[in-house]
């Protein structure tokens, strides 16, 4: 006799909760999405220094060689890309969980059931923000606004969960128990 229950297909599949409620902890959601704005412009200002410093090198070299050097700007394009993917990929990965501009606003980043980010998941993270502002224009990030916990629509597709840290998140506390 054979047994057809669902425990011998194989597959074994463990449904996490939600680590982090917005009603039992109103603090961890507090103007997430206003700093959140704010830790994104700085971001970009990081990511384009490197990227503004090489490009001046490639055009001053590009003069010292007559010309020559003008077509090491076809590498600046892809350099970007992979400088973005690791910086937010080793950044979100790190101890923190969360980007320079993150850190400057007092967030961090963590999976939906409360795990630390890593680097894969940083890169993952970075490109589906970039296509789906790309692709569906920048009225997605609205869905902040509509949910709970401020996921905007590439959080919930990557799985992740933008808070604020442990430090602000327990300074708010004791500010709204007042």
């Amino acid at each position: 006799m054979t047994d057809f229950g669902p425990s011998r297909i194989g597959v074994s599949f463990d449904a996490k909760p939600h680590a982090y409620d917005p009603v039992a902890n109103p603090e961890l959601f507090e103007g997430v999405l206003a700093r959140r704005l704010m830790a994104f412009l700085i971001d970009l200002v990081v990511l384009a220094i490197p990227l503004i410093v090489t490009a001046i090198f490639i055009l001053l070299f590009g003069l010292m060689t007559f010309g020559l050097g003008w077509m090491l700007f076809w590498l600046l394009s892809p350099a970007s890309v992979v400088w973005a993917l690791l910086y937010y990929g080793l950044t979100m990965g790190s101890a923190a969980s969360a980007t320079v501009g993150m850190r400057a606003m007092d967030l961090e980043i963590r999976t939906w059931y409360g795990a630390p980010a890593y680097f894969l998941l940083g890169a993952v993270h970075a490109v589906v923000y970039w296509v789906s502002v790309s692709v569906l224009t920048p009225l997605i990030l609205l869905v902040g606004l509509f949910n709970g916990r401020r996921r905007l629509l590439h959080d919930m597709l990557v799985g992740t969960v933008v808070i604020n840290n442990p430090a602000r998140a327990a300074s708010l506390l004791a500010w709204l128990r007042r």
